[in-house]
């Protein structure tokens, strides 16, 4: 059991940031990203003698979005909304022009909400791919879907993300 312990610390919490920006881009609250990953750890620690394998990124992330996909399942199957949070996520710059900074935070916000209204297959492959440095072939590993589902999906968020850029930029000239 111990040996077992230490094999999971050693290959599987290294990725637990990754797990939880996933669960947190997922779940769009800082609380159910919390319990997601909890369960996710859980359920990857009880299943970790099955893991086969050299990447365990792909893997955890998987369990991750099926945590997710259940918990969405079960919140709707209930009839459970969540409840609006507020921002307890603070962007902080070390920049010392304070226009600078806002015009970068007021983006990054533009940006994240853009990002957040993507449907979640689109989302869920751009998340994996810009932001945790996933591989098509991880990302299909983590998601079910063949490679070239992985590559037209990024290709269709990242065309919606610059429509939509282009749009918003063209109606503030306006």
């Amino acid at each position: 059991m111990y040996d077992h312990r230490q094999r999971f610390e050693a290959l599987v919490l290294p990725h637990m940031d990754a797990a939880y920006n996933l669960a947190r881009w997922l779940s769009r609250s800082p609380a159910d990203a919390d319990d997601i990953v909890q369960d996710a750890m859980l359920r990857a620690f009880r299943g970790f003698d099955g893991f086969r394998g050299d990447n365990t990124r792909p893997w955890i992330l998987t369990i991750v979005r099926n945590c997710w996909l259940n918990r969405a399942t079960d919140t709707h199957r209930r009839g459970h909304a969540p409840l609006p949070e507020e921002d307890d996520q603070a962007l902080a710059f070390d920049g010392p022009d304070p226009e600078a900074q806002a015009l970068s935070a007021s983006e990054s916000r533009r940006l994240e909400a853009m990002i957040a209204g993507l449907p979640e297959e689109f989302r869920t492959a751009l998340i994996l791919r810009e932001m945790e440095d996933l591989s098509y072939r991880e990302i299909a590993e983590a998601t079910g879907a063949p490679i070239g589902t992985v590559m037209s999906r990024l290709a269709r968020a990242r065309a919606l993300l610059k429509n939509q850029w282009s749009a918003e930029d063209a109606d503030v000239v306006r």
